[in-house]
């Protein structure tokens, strides 16, 4: 299952507005998204589970995906981790 792994740089951490768009762009794949904080791993899909991971600024997540689309989900994610999750700091 192909991984990367992302260090959250936005000064709140992945907050409400950030988790709704790694959400957003997570849903957007037919792959199993996942996201791993501190060995607890959730469903990257479902915005609930992903304001609970407790991602503060510094903290290292791993994303895995496991399907067709696997790969083009992670760069999508890297390239909205690479834009701030649309924060300007």
């Amino acid at each position: 299952m192909p991984e990367i792994t992302l260090e959250i740089m936005n000064k709140v951490g992945l907050h409400a507005r950030p988790a709704a768009l790694f959400v957003q762009e997570a849903k957007k794949f037919e792959s199993n998204i996942y996201a791993v904080n501190e060995n607890r791993r959730i469903n990257a899909k479902s915005i609930l589970e992903v304001l609970t991971l407790g991602a503060h600024k510094g903290s290292m997540i791993t994303i895995q995906a496991e399907g067709s689309d696997a790969e083009e989900a992670l760069q999508a994610i890297i390239a909205l981790h690479a834009n701030n999750f649309g924060e300007k700091e």
